[in-house]
């Protein structure tokens, strides 16, 4: 399996280059793209994946709905769509697939990486087929159970440092969702 390429893009998102994936993760100055969902079930709480012990980054923490990078050359609906069919086992666009709505997009930075972060947000009950290679759990979670988990220390915290950050701008931007 060939590893994945990436676009690289300056502040004004403009494509300046490529990088394998390994060359991203690891170096802050290669800023690339990535997508998130944040998946809600008709009651209002938000679907969340455990993270596979195997990963790389941020093993067996609770993460985003949906995330994922857009490889080089792909807009990033299409990573969106991907990503969801690839992650939960969400079908793509069409008849039986869920509508998904943009939140906002952002600059998320630390000292592993630098994201330009585009978010989507969409209803769905399920079913989820969750890809085993990536995530070993998932879950709805209401605002008070992730509330109570934000409050905790960074490395205390069930939740990877991004799902975090998300999350906190999410609530900021007082878009419908959780109860």
């Amino acid at each position: 399996m060939s590893e994945e390429l990436l676009d690289l893009i300056d502040n004004d998102d403009r494509v300046v280059g490529q990088a394998a994936r390994s060359e991203v993760h690891g170096n802050p100055a290669l800023l690339h793209r990535v997508v998130h969902v944040l998946v809600f079930d008709s009651n209002g709480r938000v679907f969340l994946q455990k993270r596979s012990e195997d990963k790389d980054v941020q093993p067996g923490k609770w993460d985003t709905s949906v995330g994922g990078h857009v490889d080089a050359g792909e807009s990033r609906k299409q990573a969106v769509h991907r990503e969801l069919r690839e992650e939960l086992g969400i079908p793509p666009e069409g008849r039986n697939s869920p509508a998904l709505t943009f939140l906002h997009a952002y600059r998320h930075e630390n000292d592993y990486e630098s994201e330009l972060v585009t978010t989507w947000m969409c209803c769905w009950d399920g079913p989820f087929h969750l890809q085993e290679s990536e995530i070993s759990d998932g879950r709805f979670w209401s605002t008070a159970e992730i509330e109570s988990q934000l409050d905790l220390r960074v490395e205390e915290s069930s939740f990877t440092p991004n799902f975090a950050d998300e999350w906190k701008r999410w609530n900021r931007a007082g878009c419908p969702g959780p109860e």
